[in-house]
């Protein structure tokens, strides 16, 4: 699940490219940006989703990230876009509060571009990465248990649940029985130590993929809470939209599509009882769907930025009808062993 937040901008020579934002056209024209509109940006990152929305017309954009050091290096675009851009530190889960902290009550679209961001991939010291070596961190907002928290002290059959029920790795219990055996001997605290465990353990990959990639999405999506975030996030944006208000939504992998493709599915369609609860009054559709089938990238984006090819994104209309309650399992959110105080756990060996 790798996310393209950022700028539309080449590379100098010489320099790194800047980072692209993934299906950006498409986007913007989920969201049909208006003159005097006021937009969240749920995922703000470098600031790719927003810039373009301030450009498509006179309106006003709320950018959230949970990551300071994304909003410390946005305070330049603030500056040039003079009051029609604020910057907020915190979760988008929890941005129809942000908004009305910001004396916003209503707002005409959101967009969320769901995971980890280019530019936290490329920074070693942020964890993120196989491809080089750094801290085994993975945190977004620096708070909370760190990955090399999770492999260290994790039991290990809880460690194989989460490695194939969030990475899809079908040798989860290999890898977890290795990163036990490697964590007896000194503790595990690099994403080079990490990836060369896993790589023995899972052998070459067919796909042509590092064999490292599964768990350490695993792993990162446990530490930051993803799926969970994702499913409160959507609710929070059906609360916030008003009629006729837009919602964008950029996915990554299996697990964030189907938990936004079951969330929208269930909100356009009106909630009926059943015969086992006939008490249970039916409900009008929150949302009309502008994407009946998920937009990909094209080639010729795919081919200008790779980390397209794996992007789906959904829209949907808000519709006049009351914003209803969530059930994130039913959106297909797992149930997942918590982390275990370090204070009160041992590393242990899967059965």
């Amino acid at each position: 699940m790798m996310a393209g937040r950022g700028e539309p901008l080449q590379g100098t020579a010489g320099g790194p490219a800047r980072h692209i934002p993934v299906l950006l056209a498409d986007v913007l024209d989920t969201l049909a940006p208006r003159d005097g509109g006021i937009y969240i940006d749920g995922t703000f990152g470098a600031g790719g989703y927003t810039r373009a929305i301030l450009d498509a017309a006179d309106c006003r954009v709320i950018g959230i990230d949970r990551d300071p050091s994304a909003l410390a290096a946005g305070r330049d675009m603030a500056e040039a876009y003079k009051g029609r851009l604020a910057l907020v530190e915190g979760r988008f889960s929890e941005l129809d509060a942000i908004a009305e902290g910001q004396g916003v009550d209503k707002a005409d679209g959101v967009a969320l571009d769901v995971g980890v961001s280019s530019m936290q991939l490329d920074q070693a010291e942020r964890g993120f990465s196989f491809m080089q070596d750094g801290p085994l961190d993975m945190r977004m907002g620096g708070e909370g248990p760190s990955a090399a928290d999770v492999v260290n002290t994790m039991e290990e059959g809880d460690l194989a649940n989460l490695i194939f029920r969030l990475g899809e790795e079908k040798k989860s219990r290999a890898v977890a029985r290795a990163i036990g055996r490697a964590r007896t001997d000194k503790s595990i605290s690099t994403t080079g130590e990490l990836a060369e465990i896993v790589a023995r353990a899972v052998g070459p990959s067919r796909d042509g993929k590092n064999p490292a990639t599964r768990t350490f999405q695993a792993l990162r999506i446990y530490v930051n809470g993803e799926l969970s975030e994702l499913a409160e996030g959507l609710a929070a944006a059906e609360r916030i939209l008003k009629k006729g208000g837009r919602l964008a939504v950029v996915s990554f992998h299996s697990l964030e599509d189907r938990i936004v493709k079951r969330f929208l599915a269930e909100r356009s369609q009106i909630a009926r009882g059943s015969r086992h609860m006939p008490e249970l009054k039916s409900e009008p559709p929150t949302f009309k769907l502008t994407t009946r089938h998920p937009v990909s990238a094209s080639d010729e984006e795919t081919a200008a930025n790779p980390r397209a090819r794996s992007a789906r994104l959904r829209g949907a209309e808000r519709t006049e009808a009351p914003a209803r309650d969530i059930d994130p399992a039913a959106l297909g959110v797992p149930a997942l062993p918590a982390y275990p105080s370090a204070q009160h756990s041992k590393p242990g060996r899967a059965r």
